[in-house]
C-alpha cells in the first residue's frame, strides 16, 4: 500500500499531528551550531515562487474561492497564521532536505525565511504579539534527522526527541523552552496569548499539558491510557479540541504500551474529543473510524474543522470536514482524491489555509494552499 499521507506531511500529530505527519528519514542536510543558546544562523529572506491560482475540485466551490498555492516542491505542512494574519509559519522539506525545517513567510508566499537550525522540526506558532515563534525541534539530541522506525513494525510513527524552542520570526535569538528530552511538541497558543497547550511523553504516556509561555506552571490535562494529542484552543479560550485513541481492551493496551516503550505509536485510529480548558469534561465528538486529526475551530467556536480518511480508512484520501461539537452536522469540504489536512481559519475568518497533495508535480509532494472561505 502507498505510504499514508499522514506520514508524508508531518504529523502527530497538528501532529502538529501534528508532528502527526512526517516522512521519517535517516539523514539531514542541515548542520546547526552546537550551542542551543547561540544566535540562529537563519537563511536570508528570499522571494518564494509567486502564488498561483488552482481550480477547486468538484463540490468545493460551495466552500472555497480563489484557491492559491503558496509553496512549490517538497513536503510543506502545518502552516499556521500569525495573529495579525500577515505571516505564516510552516514546516518543509523544500530544497531537497531530508526532514522538516521551520520557515516563516508572508501570507502571499513571499519573503521566505528558514528559522530552524537542523535536526527535525514541527508545529510552529506565533506568539508575543507576533514578535516570536515557538516550534518543536530535535537538534539538541542530534543535528541529523532522526532514524526512521523499524519497518517490521508496520505503519508506525516515531516519537522523536522534540523539545520546544522559540525565536524571533527572522530566526534570531533561538532559545530552548522545555528540557524534557522526550517527545514534546504540538504546541498551540491560547487566544489571550498567555498559555501554550502541547503534547508530551514526559510522564510516560502521550498526554496533553498546558504551561505559561515562559515554560512555567505546567499542568497535565489528560491521563487516560492511550494517545491524546493535537490540542487546539477554542476562539474564546474556554475549550480545547484534540485527537485521541484510548485502547479498549488489555490486548490493544499491551500493543500500545509495547510501541510506546520503543518511542513509537500507530496513529491510524484517532477520533476527536473536546474538553474544558482545565481538562475537565472530556467528551468524544466523532466516532467515524479511520484517522480523524488536525482539528481547529470555526471562527464562531461552534464547530470543528478537521481532516479525515474515515470514508476509506486504508487510503490516502484525506479530506477536510466540519462537524458540530456534539458530533452532528458532519459536512465534507474538500473532495481531492488524495491528502488535504492541517486546516486553520485566518484570524478574521475570511480564509482557510491547509496542506494538500493537489496540483503536485511529483508523487508525495505536499504544498500549502489558502482559499477565501465562502461556506457557512
Amino acid at each position: 500500500m502507498p505510504v499514508n499521507p499522514i506520514l508524508r506531511t508531518r504529523a502527530a500529530a497538528r501532529v502538529c499531528v501534528s508532528a502527526f505527519a512526517a516522512l521519517l528519514v535517516t539523514a539531514c542536510a542541515d548542520k546547526p551550531a552546537a550551542d542551543d543558546s547561540a544566535a540562529l544562523s537563519a537563511e536570508s529572506p528570499a522571494s518564494a515562487s509567486p502564488a498561483v491560482l488552482v481550480e477547486p475540485e468538484e463540490g468545493e466551490k460551495a466552500y472555497f474561492a480563489n484557491i492559491r498555492q503558496l509553496t512549490f516542491g517538497g513536503e510543506n505542512a502545518e502552516a499556521y497564521w500569525s495573529a495579525n494574519g500577515e505571516y505564516i509559519t510552516f514546516q518543509s522539506t523544500r530544497d531537497g532536505r531530508s526532514c522538516d525545517q521551520q520557515y516563516v513567510m508572508r501570507a502571499d508566499g513571499s519573503e521566505l525565511t528558514k528559522i530552524s537550525v537542523g535536526g527535525k522540526t514541527t508545529c510552529g506558532y506565533f506568539y508575543n504579539n507576533d514578535t516570536r515563534v515557538f516550534f518543536a525541534a530535535t537538534h539538541h539530541a542530534d543535528t541529523a534527522c532522526p532514524i526512521k522506525p523499524d519497518p517490521s513494525k508496520g505503519y508506525v510513527w516515531s516519537l522523536d526527541k522534540f523539545d520546544i524552542y522559540t525565536s524571533k520570526p527572522d530566526g534570531s535569538d533561538l532559545q530552548r523552552l522545555t528540557n524534557y528530552g522526550v517527545y514534546t511538541a504540538e504546541g498551540i497558543l491560547s487566544p489571550d496569548g498567555k498559555t501554550m497547550v502541547f503534547t508530551s511523553t514526559k510522564d510516560g504516556d502521550l498526554d496533553i499539558y498546558t504551561m505559561n509561555i515562559d515554560g512555567t506552571n505546567v499542568k497535565q490535562l489528560t491521563n487516560t491510557p492511550g494517545y491524546d494529542g493535537g490540542p487546539w484552543w477554542s476562539p474564546d479560550g474556554t475549550k480545547i479540541v484534540y485527537r485521541a485513541h484510548h485502547p479498549r481492551d488489555s490486548a490493544e493496551l499491551a500493543q500500545y504500551n509495547e510501541l510506546l516503550a520503543n518511542n513509537m505509536i500507530r496513529p491510524s485510529k484517532v477520533e476527536l474529543f473536546v474538553m474544558n480548558a482545565d481538562g475537565s469534561n472530556q467528551t468524544q465528538i466523532t466516532n467515524l473510524g479511520g484517522a480523524n486529526f488536525g482539528p481547529s475551530w470555526t471562527p464562531d467556536g461552534k464547530r470543528i474543522l478537521f481532516s479525515s480518511n474515515h470514508s476509506n480508512p486504508r487510503s490516502r484520501d484525506f479530506n477536510l470536514y466540519i462537524v458540530n461539537l456534539d458530533g452532528t452536522g458532519l459536512t465534507q469540504i474538500t473532495t481531492h482524491p488524495e491528502f488535504d489536512g492541517f486546516p486553520m481559519f485566518s484570524p478574521d475568518g475570511s480564509k482557510v489555509i491547509w496542506a494538500s497533495n493537489r496540483n503536485a508535480k511529483s508523487e508525495g509532494e505536499t504544498n500549502v494552499f489558502v482559499a477565501d472561505w465562502v461556506g457557512k
